[in-house]
């Protein structure tokens, strides 16, 4: 008799849960493969701390073959679900396309960006979900200091050294906290002339900082980022974005080179391609995870609208603790759907929250005892330490290292502006020039997504952003059109690193993204000055990417809507868990 065949699809907080699990309950006896575009687990609460130089891109990546021992792992990127043929079909990292057929399927494929209808959005901002956007944070935030301290001009230095995020959730208020502690320590080193001191904003349209958490929590976030100089704004947000800066709802225009989107995610949209029923867009599943009428397909993470017992009529929100949590129920119940054990439905409890505010500052209240300082600094880092399913001693050692020694404030140049747009429907992966799957990404449910989206917000792929764009001393802002080009004398200084070779009212650059010449589309000749020709195959997340030239908008955009990954039992959608889990949570 042959051994059951189980297929997860995705390898984010739930996916990987659940691949670890079985991994251990079935010991050699079930065929179990996991579908991811990458070969790691990326850890993402620790992903501002990547993007602050405290630590390095490798350190909250887990190996997915060295830590699921019993588990297949097949490079790919999931195009759609057969579920009457029992099938998924997928494209590997190289273009080829392959069919992965199951006994038992879990869906796990997480969520995208969210994209709004906001004015120059999506050509000016980046966001803050993937390994890609943080090694381009930390160069851009690093470039922008460097080149400050080497101008003469006052307005453009105030202009590179102010820095907007917008969303206060985890993620954004997490990433201003590390940001400005970064570039505070960048100026010591490279002095800015006029006495012009780093800016950072933090915008939210919400009345307080962190407003899903309780009033403490919130109140001590809020209190550290004042004292460090951190401009909080609440009830503000971006209504337009420009090349030269963004004109803010209050009014205000803010000059700046950097815009960072920290708010709204939505479930992945290859959900859609099952047929099956939604609920805002997540697949609709019972208490024990399963899709109704289809016993053998288990949905969970933020691709599964879970029915939250503790609060009936409402499903868990979309959050990494949820995802977890979710990740050990399914792998119990697909081994109980096979024989092994007893099935159970998806409870949970939570013992606090935590949220790292940079250095030794950070909020939490574990077991419902509110801490600030120090002290919650360390169970911050305990928690994350204890979550962490590896790279332990790397971790712990980078923050000794960070404590006593200098952050090494380089740029690297590893990730380029074009490469890491807001408009992807995968912003785990850069994207590539010249590699495979243009026609495939046009085609499948993201690519399909991506352009409704698109469409819908008057943006569109392989626009210049806010870093590439503007020109020495101007001081006005210039129209999102989508035809936002640099001077002349300007172009050869794109982050990109390649001279543009767009004029006003000439023909589109044949080496920039976004460009019609064949050279550096799929299937034409590779572009002679463009890095390589091959999609990168190890950046992290769990969702199948559409990232090349020219490829998808993205979907997520700000307004108050929260951002991935919140803690516990919140209802705001944040990126950057911060709730410390009961163990036994079932």
């Amino acid at each position: 008799m042959s051994r059951p065949r189980i297929a997860i699809v995705g390898a984010g907080f739930a996916g990987y849960r659940t691949a670890r699990e079985l991994s251990r309950m079935s010991r050699g006896k079930a065929d179990i493969t996991l579908l991811n575009p990458t070969d790691y687990f990326l850890y993402l609460p620790l992903l501002p701390q990547v993007a602050s130089g405290i630590l390095e891109p490798r350190r909250v990546t887990v190996s997915l073959s060295d830590t699921l021992p019993h588990v297949r792992l097949v490079l790919g990127e999931a195009d759609g679900v057969d579920l009457d043929g029992r099938t998924v079909r997928y494209t590997d990292p190289e273009g080829g396309e392959g069919t992965l057929p199951y006994d038992r399927l879990v869906l796990a494929v997480g969520s995208v960006n969210k994209l709004l209808p906001i004015p120059g959005v999506a050509e000016h901002a980046h966001g803050f979900r993937g390994l890609p956007e943080a090694l381009y944070l930390r160069d851009h935030v690093t470039r922008q200091v460097e080149l400050a301290a080497a101008s003469d001009d006052s307005e453009s230095c105030a202009a590179r050294t102010t820095f907007v995020v917008v969303g206060a959730g985890y993620t954004g208020t997490e990433v201003a906290a590390q940001g400005q502690l970064y570039t505070r320590a960048q100026v010591r080193k490279h002095p800015l002339r006029q006495g012009v001191r780093p800016r950072w904003l933090l915008l939210d349209v919400a009345p307080r900082v962190l407003p899903e958490l309780d009033e403490h929590l919130s109140r001590t976030a809020d209190r550290t980022l004042r004292e460090r100089g951190v401009e909080v704004r609440m009830g503000t947000s971006v209504k337009e974005a420009t090349p030269s800066g963004v004109l803010l709802t209050d009014g205000e225009f803010v000059r700046t080179r950097t815009l960072v989107w920290c708010v709204g995610v939505r479930p992945d949209p290859l959900v859609e391609s099952t047929g099956m029923p939604l609920e805002r867009g997540r697949l609709i599943v019972d208490p024990y995870l399963q899709l109704p009428g289809r016993p053998e397909v288990f949905a969970c993470g933020d691709a599964a609208a879970v029915p939250d017992l503790n609060e009936p009529g409402t499903y868990t929100p979309m959050t990494a603790q949820h995802a977890w949590r979710h990740g050990k129920v399914a792998a119990r119940n697909v081994a109980a759907s096979l024989g092994v054990g007893e099935r159970r439905p998806y409870r949970h409890k939570d013992l606090g929250f935590v949220v790292d505010l940079g250095g030794a500052k950070a909020a939490a209240n574990p077991l419902g005892i509110p801490l600030s300082g120090p002290a919650a600094g360390a169970v911050t880092r305990g928690y994350h330490l204890a979550a962490m399913p590896g790279n332990r001693v790397r971790v712990a050692a980078d923050w000794l290292l960070d404590s006593v020694l200098p952050r090494q404030a380089v740029q690297l140049g590893l990730v380029r502006s074009w490469s890491v747009p807001l408009d992807t429907a995968s912003p785990e992966l850069a994207r590539v020039p010249g590699g495979p799957g243009g026609a495939r990404d046009e085609q499948g449910p993201r690519g399909q997504e991506a352009r409704r989206k698109t469409k819908a917000a008057g943006s569109g792929p392989g626009a210049a952003t806010l870093a590439d764009t503007e020109p020495e001393g101007s001081g006005k802002p210039r129209p999102a059109d989508g035809k936002n080009q640099p001077h002349p004398e300007a172009a050869s200084t794109r982050p990109g690193g390649e001279p543009a070779k767009t004029q006003p009212g000439g023909e589109p650059a044949k080496s920039q993204p976004g460009g019609q010449p064949a050279k550096n589309q799929p299937g034409g000749q590779p572009a002679k000055n463009q890095p390589g020709g091959e999609p990168a195959k190890n950046q992290p997340g769990g969702q199948p990417a559409k990232n090349q030239p020219g490829g998808e908008p993205a979907k997520n955009q700000p307004h108050g809507e929260p951002d991935k990954k919140a803690p516990g039992p919140v209802k705001r959608t944040d990126g950057t868990p911060g709730v410390i889990p009961a163990e036994g949570d079932s």
